[in-house]
This record gives C-alpha cells, sequence and structure tokens, in this order.
C-alpha cells in the first residue's frame, strides 16, 4: 500500500514501548503529566482554531475577491496549507513530544536564539494578543443582549481571560473537559446551520454564477489569504501540549490530521453556505456575516441573530479556553530548557499544572485587552507567527539530515514537496505582506527581531550568575 492510505494505516499502528523513564521526568524529558488522550488532543485542536474567525474574516475576505470562484479557491488555499503544515509538524510531535512544540522543535534543528525569538514573539505579542482579540470579540456579541460601554467590552474580555485561566490552573483535565464540551457544540452548530441552509434556506444557486470571469489579481488573493490562515490558525497549537498527550508518538500525528482535516471541512461547507444564503456583494457588506445569513433561514424566524450570537459566544470563550491551555506551555518549555526564569517553570504540586506560566499568560492577555482595541489586536498577531511555522517546517529537512538517529515513528507523507508547498505558501503571504501593508508588518517583525539583543543580555547574565555561584563559598 502506498501514499496517504499506507500513512493512515500507520497512524493505527501502536509504536514500540518507550524505555524507562526518571523518576521526575517522562521518556522525553517532561514534567507535566500525560493527560489528554486522542478526542482531547483533537478537541485542543478544533477548539483552539475555531473563534472567531469564520464569522468575521468571510465579509472581509469577499470584499477583496468579488467572484465565487477564487472566493472558494482562496478558502481551498488556506486549507490546504494549513494541512501540508500538520502533515509535516505529525513527524516532529511524533519524534518530540516536548512542552512548547514549536519551540522545541526550533531548539532542536536551529538552536537556542530562534526558539527563543519564537518564545520571545510569543510573549510580547501574539499569544496575549490572541487572547484579547478572541475575548474581545465574545464580549462584542454578548452585547447582542446586553448593552455595553466601549470600556465594559474591555472589563468583560478581560474577566473572560481570568475565567479561563482559573479553569486551566485546576488542571488539565478539567480544562480539557470543558474544551471537549464547547468544542462539540460549537462544531455541531456550525453544522446544523450549514445544514438548514440548504433545507430551508432562502437562498440560490445563482449566487455561485458566474464563477468567475479571471479578474481577481494575485495580490488580491494573496491579502485574501492572510486573514484566512488567521480563521485557520489553531492546527499548530496541539504540539505545544505535546508533553501532555497520551501514547504521544500515535496519538499527536492522528490528532493533527484528524482535527485538521475536521477544520478544513466544516470551514469550506460554511462558506458554501455562505454563499448559497448571501450574494458576494452582500457578505462583504456584512459585518456579521453569519448573522445576515442565518437572517436568510425563515425556519429560525426572528432568533437567528440571537442564535448566532450565542454560537459566536460558544465559539470564542472555547477558543479562549483552548489558547489559555496551550500558550503557557510555550513559556513553561523556555523556563524549563534554561532560556526564561525559572520561576515559570514551576508546577503546581496539587493541581499538577504549570501554575505561574498560566498567570503570566493570563496577566499579558488582560493587559493587551485594556489597551488595544480589536483591530490592533488582530494586526499584531496575524503575521506574527508565520515565520516561526515556516521555521519549524524548515526543521523536517534539517532534522532528517542532522540527526539521522532521531526515532520518528511517521513520516511527513508526501515529503518533500508537502514541506515544501508549506514553505512556499508561507513565503507569499510575508512577502506580500510587506508590500502590501508595510507599516504593520514591519512593526510585527521589528518587535521579533528586538529579541535579539534581548537574548544576548539574558545569556550575558546567565553566565554572569553561573560564575557567581560557582565561585561562592562552599560552592
Amino acid at each position: 500500500m502506498n501514499g496517504l492510505g499506507a500513512y493512515l494505516v500507520k497512524l493505527t499502528q501502536r509504536p514500540q514501548t518507550p524505555p524507562m523513564q526518571s523518576p521526575d521526568r517522562d521518556t522525553w524529558g517532561e514534567r507535566l503529566p500525560r493527560r489528554l488522550g486522542l478526542w482531547s488532543a483533537v478537541a485542543v485542536l478544533i477548539g483552539s482554531t475555531i473563534g472567531s474567525g469564520i464569522f468575521r474574516v468571510p465579509a472581509g475576505v469577499a470584499a477583496r475577491i468579488d467572484e465565487p470562484g477564487p472566493y472558494l479557491l482562496a478558502w481551498i488555499i488556506g486549507g490546504a496549507v494549513a494541512l501540508c503544515g500538520a502533515l509535516s509538524y505529525a513527524e516532529l510531535a511524533g519524534a518530540m513530544p516536548r512542552s512548547g512544540g514549536v519551540f522545541a522543535y526550533l531548539l532542536e534543528a536551529f538552536g537556542p536564539l530562534p526558539a527563543f525569538l519564537f518564545g520571545w514573539s510569543c510573549l510580547v505579542v501574539i499569544r496575549a494578543a490572541a487572547l484579547g482579540a478572541i475575548s474581545t470579540i465574545f464580549a462584542e456579541y454578548l452585547g447582542y443582549f446586553f448593552v455595553f460601554s466601549p470600556d465594559q467590552i474591555q472589563y468583560v474580555a478581560a474577566g473572560v481571560i481570568i475565567t479561563v485561566a482559573l479553569f486551566n490552573y485546576y488542571g488539565i483535565t478539567t480544562a480539557a473537559a470543558l474544551l471537549n464540551t464547547t468544542t462539540l457544540a460549537k462544531y455541531g452548530a456550525l453544522a446544523l446551520l450549514v445544514g438548514l441552509a440548504f433545507v430551508a434556506g432562502d437562498g440560490s444557486t445563482e449566487h455561485f454564477t458566474p464563477l468567475t470571469s479571471g479578474g481577481v489579481g494575485f495580490s488580491a488573493m494573496a491579502t485574501a489569504l492572510i486573514a484566512i490562515m488567521w480563521t485557520y490558525d489553531g492546527w499548530a497549537d496541539l504540539a505545544y501540549v505535546g508533553g501532555e498527550v497520551k501514547d504521544p508518538e500515535r496519538n499527536l500525528p492522528r490528532a493533527l490530521l484528524l482535527g485538521t482535516t475536521a477544520i478544513i471541512v466544516i470551514y469550506l461547507s460554511v462558506n458554501v453556505a455562505y454563499l448559497y444564503l448571501l450574494r458576494l456583494p452582500e457578505m462583504a457588506e456584512s459585518r456579521l456575516v453569519a448573522s445576515a445569513a442565518a437572517d436568510r433561514i425563515p425556519i429560525l424566524g426572528g432568533m437567528g441573530g440571537g442564535l448566532v450570537a450565542g454560537l459566536v459566544m460558544v465559539s470564542t470563550f472555547s477558543s479562549v479556553l483552548g489558547s489559555m491551555m496551550t500558550a503557557p506551555r510555550i513559556f513553561f518549555a523556555m523556563a524549563d530548557r534554561g532560556l526564561f526564569f525559572q520561576a515559570i517553570a514551576r508546577v503546581s504540586p496539587t493541581r499538577k499544572s504549570p501554575s505561574v506560566a498560566i498567570a503570566l499568560t493570563a496577566t499579558l492577555g488582560v493587559l493587551y485587552v485594556l489597551f488595544n482595541n480589536f483591530q490592533q489586536l488582530a494586526d499584531k498577531f496575524i503575521l506574527g507567527i508565520w515565520p516561526f511555522y515556516a521555521l519549524g517546517v524548515a526543521g523536517v529537512f534539517v532534522l532528517r539530515r542532522t540527526r539521522p538517529d532521531l526515532a520518528c515513528p511517521y513520516r511527513t507523507w508526501g515529503y518533500p514537496v508537502v514541506p515544501i508547498l508549506f514553505l512556499l505558501g508561507s513565503l507569499a503571504m510575508i512577502i506580500n505582506a510587506l508590500v502590501t501593508d508595510p507599516l504593520n508588518t514591519g512593526f510585527t517583525f521589528g518587535i521579533i527581531l528586538l529579541g535579539i539583543p534581548v537574548y544576548f543580555v539574558w545569556r550575558a547574565v546567565e553566565r554572569s550568575r553561573g560564575s557567581r555561584e560557582r565561585s561562592a563559598p562552599g560552592s
């Protein structure tokens, strides 16, 4: 058997039993207990990915791409890029099921500086901005039922971040149980919305014609793709909790593939449903495109807007919960590997959670949400992660050459074409962003590069402290 079929068969095969582990760390060097099973791992990926984007981004994409064929093609390309990334990361996750995910892969493939820059970027802009942006949308949709001032929206968003932080502090089992429930609810609700659109919706297949006239240029597609990839972002989040997944050599690759495929299916289905119910010009003018689509389903009566608002609230709460589960593991891994303050690597003796890392993440998220609006948050977040995603995928090539001894239970299906496609897609988005939006893109990349002098200062301080400890009396 060849190709993808053989790959799927391999994913169902149980790997060899790993060697004996030390009392305080497991085989791969992890101190956090492995409590996430396969379906909880899938829920982490789906829950972190489906947030607010699928309810907001289609309107922006429709404003840039005014033909149904290219519009759907852009979403297909986005899904293909995410799937290529997930297939590539499956090899890394199976070989190195460590907390921190991308951080661990960069550290192994390229050394401490790129790994530090990834952690630095997550610390100062990427993760806190993501939490702030998604929790803000939760608060905005809660405003459908209650009247909030702009300041009150920020306070509600901050309260959401604190709430999910408490759930995560209590333990990953508790957080995962809630995430499983909310993920199933929002995925099922989206599937129901798609079904009602075609069974009971006031739509038309004429909205898909003419499919294309060839008038959509590359730049418009590439710019739209940046926003689309924001909705797909989350496909790699599972890797951050790789140190807490049971039977990781088997479950991490399977969960990455299953979860990413499920995301692609529901996103394409929802967008086809939107197009069936609304023409592209209507979508482009609809700030709340999901609500506008629900209004075209007569069976929902006048409840469509309220139902969609509730769905968005469940979706964004679930996404914030998943992000709070995954982001602290990056900072925990940095500290555990000597690239951040050691206190951040503390594990709660009772809850067995990275308590200080969770508190740090929540604090940064609250600060961001109180001092930035949604658009500012989104601008800081969208592209900052992609250079590191690309570098992580490049690590597949590097590690195959430099670490032939590294046990890889699963190999990237379609290698080397699949990772190359991901790298090309990432490069195209980054270059287009630098050309079309140099200010925001330059600001984000400037923040990343600022981490270089911070890294060398950190290493100098650490060496100085080590020297003092070695020269102290009695040492």
